[in-house]
């Protein structure tokens, strides 16, 4: 239960803290779409090197190593709180921005928000030594339930109630929280045993590359179906809020582990609904007619992540590996933001 808690709360924070931070200097470098991707790629890098921290963490480390690296940079990202800006960094004018956003936001908040990144694995593997026959995957789908609520909660309950000033202490003293929290659990938690030469042995009969392509197909649906609705179809508040909502409902489903994920009937509906958004994208009767295209794109994408992140959880290793299994769909997660940014508008005309 308590690691449960505790992985939620990191979640919900990593979640909030995104919006947060981007609406406090967002204003100071004029709020463009640069500034906005820029945060966005840093948020991502971070991502992955906390998901890549926890894998070496409990890869490399035995015994009481892990316990004190981990509360020592618990402390340390204690320390940078509160996580609100100084004045100091507000830009002048005149200088190149991408530079000093990437600044204000690791001197801010790069810290905590990489402690926040590598908690959900580490946890789970921690879950693992002291519970050896539960179902640490389970805790996943809670992160991800947590990551939904603080997607939703900020711009219908943060954003419209509390000022940035409250928002930013709210944040931190629930920080502090999980970092007290985070602490006692890497000091209660059976110390890991030496089973390294049967984990490096088995280390290469891992599907990694497959992981990482259904990890990545999943995000290129989300951020290519994103595009579309938004892009192309129509400009509407918060409509992006949708397909990630769907996106992060399929990974609650499906790693919940109640057997929500029926392959036998998925395939023939994943098939019909990408014949569907398929013909939508040539049709030109229907391209601006939002019902229409919401009520196929929306479908297609839960449909098309319910099986990418079915199939992950179907091929999930044995516990002892989930921290290499977390890095390989982070990564995954990463390559298709990639694919989508950078590669499809240099290889493509449009957003099809």
């Amino acid at each position: 239960m308590v690691h449960a808690a505790t992985i939620f709360l990191s979640s919900f924070l990593l979640f909030l803290v995104q919006p947060l931070i981007a609406r406090l200097i967002l204003p100071w470098f004029g709020g463009s779409a640069a500034v906005w991707t820029t945060c966005m790629l840093f948020f991502q890098v971070l991502l992955l090197g906390g998901y890549a921290y926890a894998h070496a963490l409990n890869a490399k480390l035995r015994g009481r190593g892990q316990t004190i690296v981990h509360t020592l940079l618990l402390a340390a990202a204690v320390a940078c709180l509160p996580i609100a800006p100084a004045e100091s960094w507000k830009p002048a004018g005149g200088e190149e921005p991408i530079s000093r956003i990437l600044l204000v936001l690791g001197a801010t908040v790069g810290l905590p928000y990489f402690v926040l990144a590598a908690t959900s694995p580490l946890l789970q593997a921690w879950y693992v030594r002291a519970r050896p026959h539960g179902n640490p995957y389970r805790l996943f789908a809670i992160s991800n339930l947590a990551s939904l609520a603080a997607l939703a909660g900020y711009p219908f309950v943060v954003e419209p109630y509390f000022a940035a000033h409250e928002q930013v202490v709210f944040w931190s003293w629930l920080f502090g929280g999980f970092a007290a929290s985070c602490a006692a659990l890497a000091w209660l938690t059976p110390p890991a045993a030496g089973e390294r030469e049967r984990e490096a042995s088995d280390a290469g009969k891992q599907p990694y590359l497959l992981w990482l392509s259904l990890a990545a197909s999943g995000s290129v649906l989300l951020l290519a179906v994103t595009n579309h609705l938004t892009q192309n179809v129509a400009s509407v508040p918060l409509l992006w809020l949708a397909p990630l909502t769907l996106y992060l409902l399929s990974f609650i489903l499906t790693f919940e582990g109640r057997g929500w994920y029926r392959p036998e009937w998925l395939w023939w509906l994943l098939l019909l609904w990408l014949g569907a958004m398929a013909w939508l994208l040539v049709d030109s009767d229907f391209h601006f007619d939002l019902p229409v295209q919401l009520g196929i794109y929306l479908p297609g994408l839960f449909v098309g992540c319910l099986f990418c992140h079915g199939e992950l959880y179907r091929l999930r290793p044995a516990p002892r590996h989930l921290t290499a299994f977390y890095l390989t769909v982070a990564a995954g997660g990463a390559l298709g933001g990639l694919l989508v940014a950078v590669i499809a508008p240099l290889a493509f005309n449009g957003y099809y």
